[in-house]
């Protein structure tokens, strides 16, 4: 693996960091700052041997998983419980237990070079309010009820839901992170189901369209 990151390299990503924050209305603490500058160079360093992301240079990294997670928590509502499906190295779901950790994080890959370096990060940070699972989301089994459950560019918003709904506590809430949209995708929503906000989300660095879905079960008639 390549060597850590200088103080002064860490010193200008955590500039960038807390750079992108403040434009996204965010107030990072010093403490989550550190732990996530970690957890971007124990990504970059495993990314060498085991290629966990096509991303390669830190600066990219920050933009492009850590403020593109990170975008979505103001749009995020207090949830106890929350299911990262296809989490992959923990992005978003490991980046949001950091910041938010009075939630309980759980993170779900079938991948194992992902799941591995996903429980390395959550024992090297010290995140207990994290846990990582090695395992099609299908075998989490319907007694698992989150509150919120997100995913970051996933197959098929159908998918997504039908994948995600035998999951949701009873007002819970899907949200899909997204590119572009589309139209077709969004009318392809499994019955009893409906978007019910879109949040255009501006990225600092970030020269892309991205959006945030929220889904939620339509009500009773």
């Amino acid at each position: 693996m390549p060597p850590a990151l200088s103080v002064e390299q860490r010193e200008r990503l955590e500039r960038q960091l807390l750079d992108g924050t403040a434009r996204l209305g965010l107030e990072l603490d010093r403490a989550a700052g550190v732990r996530l500058i970690d957890y971007l160079e124990l990504l970059a360093r495993w990314n060498c041997a085991y290629n966990l992301t096509a991303v390669r240079d830190p600066e990219a990294m920050v933009t492009r998983h850590l403020l593109d997670s990170l975008a979505v928590l103001p749009h995020l509502p207090a949830c106890p419980r929350l299911l990262d499906i296809g989490s992959g190295p923990g992005i978003p779901g490991m980046i949001l237990g950091v910041c938010r950790p009075d939630s309980e994080v759980t993170l779900v890959d079938s991948n194992l070079k992902m799941t591995r370096f996903a429980a390395t990060a959550r024992r090297e940070l010290g995140l207990a309010n994290v846990s990582v699972h090695r395992e099609r989301v299908e075998r989490l089994g319907t007694d698992a009820r989150f509150d919120c459950i997100i995913s970051r560019a996933f197959a098929s918003l159908a998918d997504f839901v039908r994948l995600g709904a035998p999951l949701l506590a009873e007002k819970g809430r899907l949200l899909a992170m997204k590119g572009r949209l589309d139209a077709d995708e969004l009318a392809a929503l499994p019955e009893g189901f409906a978007v019910t906000a879109r949040h255009a989300l501006d990225v600092p660095g970030l020269d892309a369209e991205r959006h945030l879905l929220v889904i939620e079960r339509e009500a009773a008639a």
